[in-house]
């Protein structure tokens, strides 16, 4: 598979094509163009025509494409079938909620252990999930090589936390803290998640159809 050096929007743009395959394939829906690709996701045939030109040559001209075959395409681009090793570090809401709602082995990871400080959960289980000490951390990925770690912990611990990740060999962060941990030499990934993002964009949004129409009605009162 041809893998060039691919902008950061091109790669966040491949979950939704992924999302829109497993629609259309529970739909029923085999074959796709460009352009209905394009409509259905609010992107132009050209934009997706590049997008998948920078991994190969996906579609058949006059044919489209054949949505199982693009699905699995952009899933092995995505990793989907590495299996990845992944831990969660902190049991609290929000890391219980992922544990408990979001199937990490519906996207190609394999959510092997947790860690927390609180004594009543050390060695118990989550939904399947055994729980250590955060005492053990260091042992444990000296001896599990771990590519992914959920970071769930308060936003005070996050920073000593994320050290002690690097420093033992852990290859990215799911970064759920709401500090931006981001270091640009740093040699683990770091994916830093904010709620409040999507819903800010939103507002932006909202106030600007409002500030829209405040405007067109005082156009028309002046008339």
């Amino acid at each position: 598979m041809k893998r060039l050096k691919v902008s950061n929007n091109v790669i966040r743009r491949l979950p939704r094509y992924l999302r829109k395959l497993d629609e259309l394939t529970d739909n029923g829906i085999s074959r796709i163009s460009s352009f209905e690709l394009g409509q259905q996701l609010g992107l132009t045939p050209s934009q997706i025509r590049q997008d998948f030109s920078c991994f190969g040559e996906f579609g058949q001209q006059g044919y489209g494409y054949n949505v199982p075959a693009l699905r699995a395409q952009i899933a092995t681009i995505l990793g989907i079938d590495r299996g990845f090793s992944a831990v969660l570090i902190g049991v609290g809401n929000i890391g219980k909620a992922l544990m408990d709602n979001f199937c990490f082995s519906e996207w190609g990871f394999r959510l092997d252990c947790a860690f927390d400080i609180k004594p009543e959960l050390i060695g118990t289980q989550f939904n399947g999930v055994p729980i250590y000490s955060m005492d053990d951390l260091v042992k444990y990925l000296q001896e599990h090589p771990v590519d992914v770690a959920v970071l769930t912990v308060p936003k005070e611990v996050a920073v000593a936390v994320t050290n002690t990740l690097t420093e033992n060999g852990v290859e990215a962060i799911w970064n759920f803290t709401n500090v931006e941990l981001t270091e640009p030499n740093s040699p683990t990934l770091v994916e830093n998640v904010h709620f409040s993002d999507s819903l800010l964009s939103l507002s932006y949004f909202v106030s600007e159809r409002k500030d829209e129409r405040a405007a067109k009605a005082a156009r028309v009162e002046k008339q």
